[in-house]
């Protein structure tokens, strides 16, 4: 692998949008791709993580962190070091972290940015949580349990805290706009 990248945000910042036009203008440009959007449903953790998303209780808040963290710790092995992978893009990936209680949170942060993989192509959608809320509402899929308005706020206020060294973008654009803020850091990084 020869370039990592991560699109994070809250729900409905639109990091699979952004994640899938910026594989297509890396494929664009000739590059070999592979996109792993957490938590997966190729494998138990992330099934068992997206199960705990579905239900309700500190328990399962947990329970969600933990089975996050093995499907991107496993992400982080199978691809970091295959060779066949050129640009390898993490949707969602070391800011799940902040939903573990405080002070916690911060510490197994600092922890996982330690020894898992990190790039100066981070990137947090920054969304207004009425915004992410509006988008959400209109998908047609289960709710989760962070995907209320009161959650929204009290996650991206947390977010502040871990993403001092990301690229921050601001969400409530276009797609296109966002795209664009992306895709010309990343293909200035390479």
């Amino acid at each position: 692998m020869r370039k990592f990248i991560v699109i994070d945000g809250l729900d409905g910042s639109g990091k699979d949008t952004q994640v899938n036009l910026l594989a297509e203008a890396y494929e664009s440009k000739g590059r070999k791709v592979t996109v792993r959007s957490h938590p997966c449903c190729d494998n138990k953790f992330g099934r068992k993580s997206k199960q705990a998303l579905l239900k309700t209780g500190k328990i399962n808040k947990i329970k969600a962190t933990v089975y996050f963290g093995l499907d991107a710790t496993r992400s982080v092995q199978m691809y970091c070091r295959n060779d066949d992978v050129d640009v390898l893009i993490f949707s969602r990936y070391i800011l799940a972290v902040m939903y573990l209680p405080d002070v916690i949170n911060t510490i197994v942060y600092k922890i996982v940015a330690f020894v898992l993989p990190t790039s100066d192509c981070m990137f947090f959608l920054d969304i207004t949580p009425e915004e992410s809320l509006r988008r959400i509402g209109s998908r047609d899929e289960e709710t989760e349990m962070f995907e209320n308005i009161d959650s929204l706020r009290e996650n991206r206020e947390k977010s502040r805290k871990f993403t001092y060294n990301w690229n921050v973008v601001p969400a409530d654009d276009s797609p296109e706009i966002i795209s664009e803020k992306i895709v010309d850091k990343c293909f200035s990084t390479d």
